[in-house]
């Protein structure tokens, strides 16, 4: 993809093809695992991922922070700064199902420029730089044609807080069954985003996630031609609901997920 991506980007993924090693190289060996909180976990391989990308990153964009899952100290990216989530979907990863990924992006000018997946265990990578598009192993990405709610395909997660926020977690899961064709639970917001960007999924809704796990993805989803938006339709912000569609069902389902409604 060298002739795709601006310059400043291109040994990203050569870096990614390390973190990669790493993630691979740990998949068959126990994982050393705490507990953030009751279902919030973290391995010995996040940890790992987090500080080779922290070191091999610092030198691409001289003057960039870090917002780092395992080491943020700020609630909000500043200026230029790298966002890093090691393990997209460490709980999947603890338990050695493959829909986890290192998601990496750059946030520049109040937005997100750059952002790349790499979900190792599947053989993908999926990236995207603002105005050059979105793409997969060197495949472009565009979105479905899906223009119903009826048809559509979603995706959601549930937060840490699940036992304690169930009532809000089942009202909006049973929104999103009753007014599409089947909701699936990945565990992975980075792959989610993607898998709208490549049209496998139509929508994607969540009410509770932070700004590394969606950062990426954020960008590949528009750069696939989709729309990204807080709950309400108005522009996404970190820290709050966020609604990823094919651009098509987008209105409707902004309809239908109204609290007021």
């Amino acid at each position: 993809m060298d002739d795709v991506f601006s310059a400043r980007f291109r040994e990203v993924f050569g870096i990614l093809d390390g973190s990669d090693a790493i993630f691979r190289e740990r998949w068959d060996k126990p994982s050393l695992v705490r507990h953030k909180g009751a279902l919030d976990l973290v391995t010995d391989t996040d940890l790992a991922i987090e500080a080779y990308l922290k070191d091999a990153l610092r030198d691409i964009v001289p003057g960039a922070v870090f917002m780092a899952e395992e080491s943020a100290a700020m609630a909000e990216p500043q200026d230029t700064c790298w966002i890093i989530d090691p393990v997209d979907g460490t709980t999947n990863f603890a338990h050695r199902f493959a829909d986890t990924a290192t998601s990496v992006a750059l946030w520049e000018g109040g937005r997100v420029v750059f952002g790349a997946v790499s979900a190792s265990m599947r053989g993908e990578r999926y990236a995207a730089e603002q105005g050059r598009g979105a793409w997969l192993n060197g495949r472009r990405l565009s979105v479905s044609a899906v223009d119903s709610c009826a048809e559509a395909l979603a995706a959601t997660g549930f937060p840490y807080s699940v036992r304690e926020d169930m009532d809000a977690v089942l009202r909006d899961l049973r929104i999103l069954l009753g007014s599409t064709i089947g909701v699936r639970r990945c565990g992975s917001a980075a792959l989610d985003l993607c898998f709208v960007a490549s049209g496998s999924f139509d929508a994607y809704f969540e009410g509770w996630i932070k700004p590394w796990d969606v950062a990426a993805g954020w960008l590949l989803v528009e750069e696939a031609g989709g729309r990204v938006s807080g709950r309400d339709g108005g522009p996404y912000r970190f820290h709050a609901p966020i609604l990823a569609t094919n651009g098509h069902v987008h209105d409707e389902l902004v309809t239908l997920l109204r609290l007021d409604s």
